[in-house]
């Protein structure tokens, strides 16, 4: 029966370990666990002492030492608390004689005071410490259970209780050193899972910022492997190659792929970054756009190629901007040219003017007309030299609260007998309570004119020119429309560049003045064109400089 009592004893001993290895099976329990190593300490403490033991009538030989050390030590003050008021509970139920109460009061003045100084330490405390701290409150916890034993004798003892008062203390020992073993690797395991999904966490948090970053990338991104399969792509990818959609895409061959792209030079600098070249660059034209290509190598944390990665940059964009620039750059050197010579062509104009006067003068009168045509052309190329001018000079205009529609209504006598000699309808509408705007005068009536005269020049005999204003929430609009031949599509976009010209004596300039005055007055002008239908050139006078940004003029 004594034998069988020990093995009875070890398996309530270690029914704290059992039950740490079973809650620690799960992460989300680790923050319960000295909820749980307390409560299992406590059910392992009850059945120890509560067992019936052979030898010892106050079932003095148990191993309730272990629950009680594992369980205060991890259950922290709290929970030692707890299981010291069920131990001295259940002791005082077991224990009659004298010397037993006495030794179970210095236990509790003693070895309790002892065990509670120990806690916190222990649980700041790395493994060697821990088993340092355990085996102390063991050995000290022996001294007890010895001076008990010795001192509870009334008659002369048997070897055999000797044998089992040391199997039961060095069983207490063992059992307590594989007993925080046990729970040690249980929670270095519960760590090491813990560890483990926030590295896996953090990964799939890195690989979607990862996947977003060139989703939303405005670069061109396809992925291929070292098999030659097209393995990922990005947003801007499948809107490039639309229509087809990542699945057409996904586990192609580049090489089987090569109509997707159009482009041969494309698939040569794949051809050779796939054979060992680190990197290629190209520009190329796909679909009416201009792209910038990069093929590098992809490779992974060891520095293995995993296959290559094709980079491409939109640049139409920045290309129109070159050109832009490029316009404005010549545009630039007109006016230095403009502004350098004006006064040395116009001087000797004025006196070769003053002279083919006074040669006028004294000719035959056969002659006038020559004269005439002469005196015209000089007046013609004084005129082209004002608008040189004017389109160079990027100059600060005064400007003065004024009407648009007064402005408008100054010109309509010119403008009727201009349309008069041709043969021509106006039609003007305008809208009542039209908002004033800061103009200069001078400038915007050359605007109309210039738009007004180029109308009436696109139209034969017949024709309407309309012009219209309005107030709108946002801006005042400036509408003239003809019923000309129209401009073609291919001739729209370039209509406001300087000697840009759709007439047979124009000089393209008178367009491209339009487009400077409307830019000082901090507005917009727009052009829509039908061949056959005629031409309607749109100004739109921006009332505040933030309804100009809104509508991105």
């Amino acid at each position: 029966m004594a034998w069988e009592y020990i093995l009875l004893q070890t398996l309530i001993a270690l029914l704290p370990v059992g039950a740490m290895l079973l809650w620690l099976t799960k992460p989300e329990r680790g923050k319960n666990m000295s909820a749980a190593i307390v409560t299992a300490s406590g059910i392992s403490l009850l059945l120890g002492m509560l067992s019936h033991n052979p030898i010892e009538p106050e079932n003095f030989l148990n191993f309730r030492l272990v629950p009680y050390i594992i369980g205060s030590l991890y259950g922290g003050i709290p929970g030692a608390s707890l299981l010291t008021v069920l131990y001295m509970a259940a002791r005082l139920n077991q224990i009659s004689s004298t010397v037993s109460i006495i030794f179970l009061g210095a236990f509790f003045l003693l070895f309790v005071p002892y065990l509670f100084s120990r806690i916190q330490r222990f649980q700041s405390s790395g493994v060697r410490v821990r088993l340092r701290i355990v085996l102390r409150c063991f050995l000290a916890g022996c001294l007890f259970f010895v001076a008990n034993a010795v001192s509870s004798f009334s008659e002369p003892k048997d070897i055999w209780y000797w044998v089992y008062l040391i199997v039961f203390g060095l069983g207490t020992g063992v059992i307590l050193l594989y007993s925080i073993q046990a729970v040690e690797l249980s929670i270095d395991r519960l760590k090491l899972q813990v560890e483990l999904q926030e590295v896996s966490a953090n990964y799939r948090q890195e690989v979607k910022r990862l996947q977003e970053f060139i989703d939303i990338s405005p670069l061109v991104a396809i992925f291929i492997d070292n098999e030659g399969r097209i393995t990922q792509l990005n947003e801007m990818a499948l809107k490039t190659l639309a229509p087809y959609s990542r699945s057409d895409l996904i586990g192609q061959e580049y090489w089987a792929a090569r109509n997707l792209f159009g482009n041969e030079t494309l698939f040569e600098s794949i051809s050779r970054v796939m054979k060992g070249v680190e990197r290629e660059s190209e520009v190329i034209r796909f679909r009416q756009r201009l792209y910038y290509t990069t093929v590098c190598a992809w490779r992974d944390e060891f520095n293995q190629a995993m296959g290559v990665v094709l980079i491409a940059h939109d640049m139409t964009e920045l290309q129109q901007l070159k050109d832009e620039v490029d316009k404005m750059e010549r545009l630039s050197l007109v006016g230095q040219m403009a502004a350098s010579i004006t006064h040395e062509i116009r001087n000797p104009m004025a006196v070769i003017r003053g002279f083919i006067q006074l040669l006028n003068e004294r000719s035959p009168n056969e002659h006038h007309s020559y004269f005439h045509i002469i005196l015209q052309e000089l007046d013609r190329a004084n005129n082209i030299i004002n608008d040189f001018l004017s389109l160079a000079q990027n100059r600060i205009v005064e400007k003065n609260t004024r009407k648009l529609n007064e402005v408008l209504e100054d010109l309509m006598p010119l403008i009727s007998a201009d349309a008069n000699m041709r043969g021509l309808v106006v039609e003007l509408s305008i809208e009542e309570d039209i908002e004033p705007l800061e103009l200069n005068v001078k400038e915007i009536k050359q605007l109309i004119l210039n738009l007004a005269r180029n109308g009436m020049e696109a139209m034969s005999d017949k024709g309407v020119l309309r012009i219209e204003m309005s107030n709108l929430d946002d801006c005042v609009q400036l509408r003239v429309q003809d019923t000309g031949v129209g401009i073609p599509p291919e001739k729209l976009e370039r209509l406001f560049e300087p000697f840009f010209t759709t007439k047979t004596n124009g000089t393209g300039l008178g367009l491209a003045l339009c487009l400077s005055i409307v830019e000082r007055h901090h507005g917009k002008i727009q052009v829509e064109s039908k061949i056959g239908e005629g031409t309607t050139f749109i100004v739109s006078f921006y009332k505040t400089e933030a309804g100009m940004a809104a509508a991105g003029a």
